[in-house]
């Protein structure tokens, strides 16, 4: 065999062990580095305490019940409050079933701290006197806006693959509708309702920006106390135990939703249910849901949108008008083509590193390489972005300057956060490629790369269209970590919302108001064209964060 002959044979797993090693070196660089240093403070800081005791001068064990207990009302509530959403999804076809996937989509990727200000807007405003504008109800109602996403995506998803013969066949035996949607249906749900209750849990046990905002600093759980431990009193080890106990509490949501979710997979089948067209008084239930989801999803953006031109009980573009205006340095209008542009360098990172990833699993998902770097490009989606904004805080007193105000790190940060999006978005969309074709075009004499983007690429397209996309809006709306990192010349539109909201003044919420306008009217925007491209699979893939 000659040499190039050779280097030929040898190509593709080069270049595999390629397409694995380069995401094992980012996220662990960028994931495990910043704990580490938040280990190595710990343990070397000059008033160090052990693990114990730092959780017992923290009241751990109050901040672990309260953690626990918001996010899991919040999955109990989103779950309820998505079923019908789900059963129109996953069941009817009509006019603005588009429409419907947008407005159902939105709040889920649009910053946590623009889901604060519109839920205290819709408090002082439409629901004023109900007690929606601050505490424990207003966080529980902004965390079920936030994830009934999540609970419709993976619900229906399972949904629209039962076989529908199940049905006839229970029907045929004579059950009623209700017997035998009790006896299928439910039961090959129930797997995937309990994984998406358990993905709510895990995001809601991490929020910062909703309890920020609406806990009025009354509510604390273990993410708002690692962010004022860490930043607020600069007691490092004692943000570093609570870190810890954070990681444990989320990495344990994280498995159980795991193998909840692969427990339901085995019900489904690949025939599926057929989506039926309303037709007379079948119109009924679909308007009630359609006004149930107007009143859930609509309406807190639509008091935002109203308070952002009423700051002060009066109609006034102020608000808009002091988009413009710099504040300390800092105007809302930089921050904005701030927060566009590292978006976009996050957005390229994150999907050429989660294109790798996936290339990893699924052509050579049986090496040790290609085991470790997916799993641990998954990781970050079980940790805390505070935890993480703290670790980076701590790791660039161990480096040089220059590393610490890289104009990088906040994409690359950002870029970290939506790379288990894009696995999630890829690994089934590369899965649909023909392997045969591959084979053929490899015998024809095409190298790996011509391979890729002849075979691949058409097949996958729309779904890296779509991975793309939820990249972007993921890094555009990024406030955890990112309040962490910014920088006057390097504030994110939701941290300049996040600080405009903490001062007084009418002046302060009108721009926080009009901002989060911004935010929301470009997420609605990249959500749609999303939607409008995304195959049927990476719908149904898209649910997790």
């Amino acid at each position: 065999m000659s040499r190039t002959q050779t280097l030929r044979a040898r190509a593709p797993r080069m270049l595999g062990g390629l397409a694995a090693l380069i995401p094992l070196l980012f996220v662990g660089a960028l994931f495990l580095a910043p704990l580490g240093a938040l280990l190595k403070r710990a343990f070397d800081d000059a008033d160090a305490i052990s693990p114990i005791e730092a959780w017992r001068r923290t009241e751990a064990l109050t901040l672990l019940g309260v953690t626990v207990g918001q996010a899991a009302a919040s999955a109990v509530l989103a779950v309820l409050v998505a079923a019908p959403i789900v059963w129109l999804v996953a069941t009817v076809d009509f006019p603005g079933a588009l429409m419907l996937r947008v407005v159902v989509t939105l709040p889920f990727v649009l910053p946590t701290v623009v889901v604060g200000v519109a839920f205290r807007a819709l408090g002082t405003g439409l629901l004023d006197g109900w007690g929606v504008e601050s505490g424990l109800g207003a966080i529980l109602l902004a965390h079920v806006f936030l994830n009934v996403a999540v609970v419709v995506r993976v619900v229906s998803a399972v949904w629209q693959q039962i076989d529908p013969q199940a049905i006839e066949a229970a029907r045929s035996l004579g059950a009623s509708p209700l017997r035998a949607f009790a006896d299928v249906v439910l039961v090959r749900l129930a797997p995937a309702v309990a994984a998406a209750a358990a993905l709510v849990f895990l995001f809601c046990s991490t929020s910062f920006g909703v309890i920020v905002i609406l806990g009025d600093g009354r509510l604390r759980t273990l993410e708002t106390e690692i962010y004022q431990q860490g930043v607020g009193y600069f007691r490092i080890p004692e943000a570093v135990a609570l870190s810890f106990l954070q990681i444990l509490l989320v990495v344990g949501a994280l498995v159980l939703a795991r193998f909840l979710g692969r427990r339901g997979a085995p019900s489904t089948s690949d025939r599926g249910v057929r989506l039926r067209r309303p037709r007379g008084l079948g119109w009924l239930p679909v308007i009630a849901v359609l006004i149930w989801t107007t009143a859930v999803l609509v309406v807190p953006i639509a008091s935002l949108v109203v308070r952002s031109l009423r700051p002060g009980g009066r109609w006034s573009a102020a608000g808009y008008r002091l988009l413009l205006e710099n504040d300390s340095g800092t105007s809302v209008a930089g921050s904005l083509w701030y927060s566009v542009t590292s978006a976009l360098v996050a957005m390229v990172i994150g999907v050429v590193v989660g294109l790798l990833a996936a290339l990893a699993v699924t052509r050579f998902g049986g090496t040790v390489l290609a085991r470790s770097g997916a799993a641990l490009a998954i990781l970050p989606l079980g940790v805390s972005a505070v935890t993480l904004g703290f670790g980076f805080v701590v790791l660039t007193t161990y480096l040089p300057r220059q590393i610490g105000t890289s104009p990088l790190l906040i994409p690359a940060v950002q870029a970290l956060i939506a790379i288990p999006v894009v696995i999630g978005l890829l690994v089934p969309a590369l899965g649909e490629v023909p392997q045969r074709r591959r084979e053929a075009a490899a015998v024809l004499g095409a190298g790996p790369v011509r391979v890729f983007w002849t075979v691949d690429m058409p097949v996958i397209g729309r779904s890296l269209g779509a991975a793309a996309g939820f990249a972007f809006v993921m890094a555009i709306g990024e406030f955890g970590a990112t309040t962490f990192l910014a920088r006057p010349n390097t504030t994110t539109l939701p941290v300049l919302i996040g600080t405009l909201m903490g001062r007084p003044g009418a002046d302060s919420l009108a721009a926080a108001m009009a901002a989060s306008v911004l935010l929301v009217a470009v997420s609605a925007v990249v959500v749609f064209f999303v939607e409008l491209a995304a195959p049927r699979a990476a719908r149904q893939v898209a649910g997790g964060r």
